[in-house]
Parts: C-alpha cells; sequence; structure tokens
C-alpha cells in the first residue's frame, strides 16, 4: 500500500516500487494499491485506487488521497487478491495505506518513512491513532529517525529496516558526460526543505577558488529561481537538467566529483546520499537526524550545519582540493551502501512478514 500519488517523484514511491519488484524476482505474488492522476500509464501489478491531492505536510508537498469513496475499491481489490500479508507505508497518513489496514482482517506490517522534530498533527490525532497502531502486527520504520518520531507518542515494538538502493546499478553506472571541469551534484525537489537555495550559496562562494567548477542540479521546483541572482559568470557554470528518469539516474551521479545534500531537516532517510556513496561520489550533508544514520562524518562523507553555506563551501573545498581525502570517503561510501542494497533490506522485510503471520496465527 502506497498513501501517495504513484505518478508522482517521491522517495516512499520509490521505495515500494522497488521493493516490489524485488519481491516478485524472489518468487512472490504482489500486488500495489496507489492513488494516482488520471494520466498516469497502467502497469502490471499495480491498481490505482483514488485521486491525489496535494497537502503540505512536513514543509514539503503529500500527494495524498483522503477520499472516502475509493475506500470501496481499496476492499474490493484486497478481497479479491486475497494477501497473506497487507503492507502499509505511512499508514497515518489519510490515504489508501489507513484505509486498507481498516479494511483488512489479515496480518499487518507497517512501514513508517516519516521524520520531524516536532508535529502538532500526530500529537493532536495520537489518541484517535492508537485503535489503527495496535491494528500493525509488526512495525517498521526506515531509520532510527523515523522510529523515534512515532515511538515518542505510541506504545509498542518498532524495529528499524533502512530503505533499500539497487547498489550495483549506480556502482556499475557508466558516467554521463557532464561537459568539461569538475562537478558538484544536487538531486532533489527544488524546495525550502531540501535547502538547495543553501546549496547555490555555497557554489557561489567557493566558485571563485574552483574556476572549473560546475553545478549540476537534477530536479524540479518551486526554488528553481535561486540560480538567478547569481553573477553572469557563476550561473553560466550551472546545468539546471530538471527531471531525469530513473534509468539516466545512475550515470549523472557516476559522473559527479562530489554530492552535497544541504537539507534544512525533516529528513528521516538519505536514499539519495546511498545512491550517490554506491556510485563512489563524495558525500558532504547536513548534520540532521536522517542523514546522520547514513553518513558517518569523516568516515563516508562530511556533516556540516544545516543552513550555513559558508560551512558547506568549506567541506566542498576541502573535498574538491583533498584527493587523498576524496579517495578515502570514496571508498569509505562504497563500503557503506552495501548494507543498504535490496538484496539485504528485503531479507529483512521478508523476516517481518513471516514474523506478522505467525503472531496473527498465535
Amino acid at each position: 500500500m502506497c498513501p501517495y500519488a504513484w505518478d508522482a517523484p517521491g522517495g516512499v514511491q520509490s521505495h515500494v516500487r522497488q521493493l516490489a519488484a524485488t519481491l516478485m524476482g524472489r518468487g512472490h505474488d504482489v500486488l500495489v494499491l496507489a492513488p494516482a492522476g488520471s494520466s498516469a500509464p497502467a502497469e502490471e501489478g499495480v491498481r490505482f485506487v483514488g485521486r491525489p491531492v496535494r497537502v503540505p505536510f512536513n514543509g514539503s508537498i503529500a500527494p495524498i488521497s483522503p477520499d472516502p469513496s475509493a475506500r470501496w475499491r481499496i476492499r474490493g481489490e484486497i478481497d479479491r487478491f486475497r494477501p497473506d500479508v497487507l503492507h502499509a507505508h505511512e499508514p497515518f497518513a489519510p490515504s489508501v495505506s489507513m484505509a486498507a489496514v481498516l479494511a483488512t482482517t489479515g496480518p499487518v506490517v507497517a512501514t513508517f518513512h516519516a521524520f520531524a522534530d516536532r508535529s502538532r498533527t500526530l500529537a493532536a490525532f495520537a489518541p484517535v491513532l492508537r485503535p489503527l497502531w495496535d491494528r500493525l502486527d509488526v512495525r517498521l520504520a526506515v531509520s532510527e529517525a523515523a522510529a523515534s518520531f512515532v515511538a515518542a507518542r505510541f506504545r509498542g515494538d518498532v524495529r528499524v529496516v533502512p530503505n533499500g538502493v539497487d547498489v550495483g546499478r549506480f556502482a556499475n553506472a557508466e558516467p554521463a558526460d557532464l561537459g568539461p571541469g569538475s562537478h558538484v551534484l544536487f538531486a532533489g525537489r527544488l524546495e525550502p526543505r531540501k535547502g538547495f537555495g543553501t546549496a547555490v550559496a555555497a557554489f557561489e562562494l567557493v566558485s571563485g577558488d574552483l574556476p572549473d567548477l560546475r553545478l549540476v542540479v537534477v530536479g524540479e521546483g518551486a526554488e528553481h529561481h535561486a540560480v538567478d541572482g547569481l553573477a553572469p559568470a557563476v550561473r553560466g557554470r550551472t546545468d539546471m537538467r530538471g527531471f531525469v528518469p530513473e534509468a539516466d539516474k545512475p550515470g549523472v551521479f557516476a559522473a559527479a566529483d562530489a554530492f552535497m545534500a544541504p537539507a534544512t531537516g525533516g529528513e528521516s532517510f538519505g536514499i539519495v546520499l546511498v545512491e550517490a556513496m554506491a556510485a563512489g561520489v563524495p558525500v558532504v550533508a547536513s548534520d540532521i537526524p536522517g542523514y546522520r544514520g547514513v553518513v558517518t562524518d569523516g568516515g563516508n562523507g562530511l556533516l556540516v550545519p544545516p543552513e550555513d553555506p559558508v560551512a558547506l563551501a568549506e567541506a566542498l573545498r576541502r573535498l574538491l582540493q583533498d584527493p587523498e581525502l576524496a579517495s578515502r570517503l570514496r571508498e569509505g561510501g562504497r563500503a557503506a551502501a552495501g548494507r543498504f542494497d535490496w538484496s539485504a533490506v528485503t531479507d529483512q522485510v521478508e523476516a517481518a512478514y513471516g514474523d506478522a503471520v505467525q503472531r496473527r496465527r498465535r
């Protein structure tokens, strides 16, 4: 069960899509239910239930489907498929996952993806959500940060099973042609929470010391205009690539000399960090809870204070001017990425499914 629009970019959608593919590759029968826009192309093994609406949440936009009329179709799909286990992602979001948990009578595994320093909404609705929480046979979270977010308000075990990445696809990618010079990559939605403004400011600070450095930007969003304030000579060294298909992402990552992720907060994990590390790209990231679960400062990347372009620029300068440091972080990143490969993550998910079935039998 995916609560967010299947045809919108997002970490949860990517997680569900890749987990489903891995499970099918292991011989499981898998059906995905998710909302989608009217123009979303049909996909084998996926049913679209409900139209999404864009709702502000945690500094971003969540394309969820709170439509009550979709519940009957969700129930019908569950009754026809008769799953051994229902896996609901973000079951507290008023969308497909929540409706499915309320509709099923079978074993339920839930994965919590979100993290925020505080959430008045979750605190206010916690009493209403407790019966739903109690309905979950096994509760997973993609990081310690995500686990702490829900465990602070609900009693019961939450085990950490991280996001997965197809490590081999990034590790073996043929580098794309990004043009001459060295390249620092930013990939993500161009919105305040992802810190794109901080990335642009840091690039401007370091550009004078590194005249051949170019900024490559993968992603779309309201803050795309942040580069327009750069001096013309610096603006000419930015490459705004917009949306890049998943199939092309590994090559772009593999061609970069450094990757920066200056998110301001609200991140439960860091899929793009693992992708960069798997591609052999040294990482500079914000020192926030979700990213600390992926990056060890000085071991497989560098951590800097969030919303601090001076600190980010200094870390990039160190990385790009010190080949020994870059090499050490590159090797550390490749080693760290292995534990997030889908082969390892899916083993843990399958174990959770088995535990849910056994618990319900008992």
